[in-house]
């Protein structure tokens, strides 16, 4: 993940105990790209402070469950341009925020990428889950 996803799930998920997913997603390894966090206090973090790509690409030729990228972002976009992307899971949340500028949005520019939608899974909350595979 990038630093701003880190700086809302680390005080969130530390938080947490008991259950399953808590206990599961606190006690992974977690990697986190920036510049500026030196001392995380998530447990079992990694901060990536040199060539994300090159690293990201170490950890996916290493045995193991899939790599699991939270956020969305300039790591989502360098992920898709060194062709690491493989899958792209959209959460569509039945709400408009209400305010935000250009730097919240989705749109960067980057090459052309297509995606063939896998699944799309309603949850009871009104939440949409979109899976897509990257396709080129």
């Amino acid at each position: 993940m990038g630093r701003h996803t880190y700086d809302g799930f680390a005080p969130a998920w530390m938080s947490r105990s008991g259950d399953p997913m808590s206990d599961r997603f606190n006690s992974m390894p977690k990697y986190v790209v920036s510049a500026t966090l030196t001392d995380p206090e998530w447990a079992n973090t990694t901060v990536i402070t040199g060539d994300p790509i090159a690293e990201i690409r170490r950890l996916k030729e290493q045995p193991g469950q899939d790599i699991v990228q939270y956020g969305f972002g300039r790591l989502s976009y360098a992920l898709l341009e060194a062709g690491l992307l493989d899958e792209l899971r959209l959460w569509v949340h039945p709400f408009f925020v209400g305010a935000g500028g250009p730097q919240d949005l989705m749109y960067r520019d980057s090459r052309f990428a297509r995606f063939a939608l896998a699944e799309a899974r309603p949850l009871k909350s009104g939440i949409v889950v979109l899976t897509y595979d990257v396709t080129v």
